[in-house]
């Protein structure tokens, strides 16, 4: 399944390299894991993709290709590259649990904003987070010196 927003997503596109600055820290992006228990269940595909699509737009990411796929007898996988990285879900109904995936590059992207997105929709009872700061320059310079 593929959603036609943008219409154009299959248009040249030119992946993010500006780095995000922080404090005395530069890395090339954000990478959100989150899981959320106890929330909305959805098993409709076309649900899932309008939620991708709704989290892409509120963090105001580049999308270029969505794929959802429902599992037999349950389950869903959702994922959307981004120009600027990629969001992805995945839903376990018969442990009431999601999985989410949310990876950022630059310093116009907005992942926290997407997790605020998903959280009004899945409504979860709760949730735990993990920010990773991917490509650290700090860190590459520790480890190449």
């Amino acid at each position: 399944m593929v959603s036609d927003y943008p219409k154009d997503m299959n248009k040249k596109t030119r992946r993010s390299s500006l780095w995000v600055k922080e404090k005395n820290q530069k890395y090339l992006g954000i990478h959100l894991i989150a899981e959320f228990w106890g929330g909305k269940i959805i098993e409709n595909s076309k649900e899932v993709e309008e939620i991708l699509i709704g989290a892409t737009k509120s963090a105001q990411n580049t999308p270029l290709k969505i794929a959802v796929h429902k599992f037999n007898p349950q389950g869903i996988t959702g994922v959307v590259l981004l120009a600027e990285s990629h969001i992805a879900l995945h839903l376990w109904p018969e442990f009431n649990y999601l999985a989410i995936d949310i990876f950022t590059c630059g310093d116009k992207a907005k992942p926290f904003k997407a997790l605020q997105y998903l959280r009004k929709k899945f409504k979860p009872k709760k949730v735990q987070v993990y920010k990773i700061k991917r490509g650290n320059y700090a860190g590459i310079e520790k480890f190449l010196s």
